[in-house]
C-alpha cells in the first residue's frame, strides 16, 4: 500500500470543506493513503485559530483526480468501508508516530 504524504516546505496544506449545514471549516491534509483500488484522504480540521481541534477529530473521505490530475473527494458510504479505511489510517498513525492524535 502506497501512501503519499504531501510534500512541503514546513508549510500546511489546507483544504476548505463546506459542511451539509452550509458552513466552512478549513482541513489540514494529514495523507493519502490506498486500500486495495481505491485512494482515501485523511483531513484535520482546525479550530477558528487555525489549530488542529482539541479534540483530533479526523475527517476519511474518498479521494479521486480528474484526468488533468483535479482533486475532488467523495463520502465513503457504507460502515464497512469506513472501517477498512479507519483501520489503514490508524496503521499509518502508528507508523508515523502521531499517538497524541489517537483516542
Amino acid at each position: 500500500m502506497a501512501d503519499r504524504h504531501p510534500e512541503n516546505d514546513d508549510t500546511d496544506i489546507l483544504v476548505t470543506l463546506d459542511l451539509e449545514d452550509g458552513s466552512q471549516v478549513e482541513c489540514e491534509i494529514l495523507t493519502i493513503f490506498t486500500v486495495g483500488e481505491q485512494d482515501y484522504i485523511a483531513l484535520l480540521p482546525q479550530d477558528e485559530n487555525g489549530e488542529p481541534n482539541a479534540d483530533g477529530e479526523v475527517f476519511l473521505y474518498r479521494y479521486f483526480e480528474d484526468k488533468d490530475g483535479n482533486p475532488s473527494l467523495d463520502n465513503i458510504d457504507s460502515d464497512e468501508e469506513y472501517e477498512i479505511a479507519s483501520d489503514r489510517f490508524d496503521e499509518w498513525l502508528d507508523e508515523n508516530d502521531f499517538n497524541a492524535m489517537e483516542d
